[in-house]
């Protein structure tokens, strides 16, 4: 296969290779899960690469492909090309790539291409999706002998402390890492959890954001680990405390006048019709996006009542209780009017989210859906199911068979990804409902 690029890309990249004598580049590219995968090639393969793709075996890869069709081409995308921070001591860079086939084609499985394919039908419609995410994440101490058990928090500090805020330092170190990789940082903070911090990134066209979640987690990863510490982006690590989101800040650009598609000022939340359809198809899928955004069996332990994450399908002004929360517009600022998906745990998969997040919005624009009326009361402190509200899934298997019931999500995902993505957590939740947990043993074993 041929692979075509800018001179300009290519003499950026060039600069960048001989400014810092780059030796060794990792091919980077994601699995249907979400876990960052590498392909490390020496710098004297990088003509290679970038005139033809480099191969490797699809087959070994979570949820790609299987033996008899296996062969796959990484190719760079060189716009995201850009030198690794904490590995100096031999000169690395780290360049995003997309999948392809023998045959030139892009891989029906690449989760990358699956958000370009929703991308390309907003497009269709005129529409940009910019999205920006805020992931939380615990930080954990290392023991001497290596273990992580018993989870033992990095800090004991709350929200926005500082005093007895430890991680501080720590999140510095994370917040040069991630600049110096070209991630726009906006603030970090100390969330509300012991051991729990927050670092929040620049919002974005969605494909260029979700390049910044997988390098986030990377990132993050690595310099805790530099510190002695495990970076988990695990939903909810302590029971009994707040579980870490990743909420969603999504908006709507027309892309020939640029100007927002989510605002109207003759109407009470400043929403357009558009942005009133998008909400509203949101709220019909969001049960069957709920495996993507929430995809862990551990993921539906943070959704519960009483430790801030939503559990009622609603939307509503300011309201954090809210699934969706529609942040109020300030005097003057009309173009950062958004909504914000409050369900979503940093352990999903951004380029999977993303596109079946879009993907439910655009059907309510498509079919002109209008949202049922806001929840602006505490749903917090609210029997929602007395006020007919519907709810999320209650478990990975629940969220699974809504996915299975819901064409629309599935089309977002592409039928490779979809039936591999299945299979997988199919896979998890069985594996979890026959395993006989600790709690088990302490409660029935000497009653029964």
């Amino acid at each position: 296969m041929t692979v075509t690029y800018t001179s300009d890309q290519l003499e950026r990249v060039d600069e960048i290779i001989k400014r810092n004598d780059i030796r060794f580049i990792r091919l980077q590219f994601s699995d249907i899960i979400g876990i960052a995968k590498h392909v490390t090639i020496p710098i004297g393969h990088w003509d290679e690469a970038t005139s033809h793709g480099i191969w490797f075996d699809g087959s070994s890869i979570e949820g790609f492909a299987r033996i008899a069709e296996s062969d796959m081409y990484l190719v760079p995308d060189l716009d995201t090309f850009a030198v690794i921070p904490w590995d100096m001591d031999l000169s690395t860079a780290r360049v995003i790539c997309d999948v392809y086939t023998p045959d030139g084609e892009p891989f029906e499985g690449d989760p990358r291409y699956a958000l370009k394919r929703q991308l390309q039908r907003a497009a269709e419609m005129g529409l940009e999706y910019q999205v920006g995410p805020e992931l939380e994440f615990f930080l954990f101490k290392r023991h001497p002998n290596g273990s992580l058990l018993p989870l033992e928090p990095h800090d004991q500090a709350g929200y926005f402390d500082v005093s007895t805020d430890q991680a501080n330092n720590v999140r510095r170190q994370m917040v040069d890492a991630l600049q110096a990789l070209g991630i726009n940082v906006e603030a970090s903070h100390h969330e509300v959890a012991i051991g729990q911090s927050e670092i929040d990134f620049r919002f974005g066209p969605a494909l260029t954001t979700a390049d910044n979640a997988i390098t986030f987690r990377t990132t993050l990863k690595a310099i805790a680990q530099k510190n002695n510490l495990h970076c988990t982006f695990m939903p909810k690590p302590i029971a009994g405390i707040n579980g870490s989101g990743m909420h969603v800040h999504q908006s709507l650009w027309h892309l020939r006048s640029k100007e927002t598609a989510m605002y109207d000022a003759d109407n009470e939340y400043g929403l357009s019709e558009v942005a009133l359809q998008f909400i509203a198809g949101q709220l019909l899928h969001a049960k069957a996006i709920a495996p993507i955004i929430a995809p862990l069996v551990n993921s539906y332990k943070r959704l519960v009542p009483g430790y801030e994450a939503p559990v009622y399908i609603s939307w509503g002004r300011t309201n954090r209780s809210a699934l969706i929360r529609i942040p109020r517009i300030s005097q003057g600022r009309y173009k950062s009017t958004r909504c914000e998906l409050r369900c979503p745990d940093p352990s999903a998969n951004p380029y999977l989210a993303f596109a079946a997040m879009l993907a439910a919005g655009l059907d309510g624009i498509q079919k002109r859906l209008a949202p049922p009326n806001p929840a602006e009361e505490n749903l917090y402190h609210v029997d929602g199911m007395r006020a007919g509200l519907d709810t999320l899934p209650g478990d990975l298997g629940q969220a699974i068979e809504a996915l299975q019931q819901d064409e629309v999500i599935q089309n977002a995902l592409g039928q490779h990804v979809y039936e591999r993505y299945i299979e997988a957590k199919t896979q998890e939740w069985d594996e979890y409902r026959l395993y006989v947990s600790q709690w088990e043993l302490e409660r029935y074993l000497t009653i029964y």
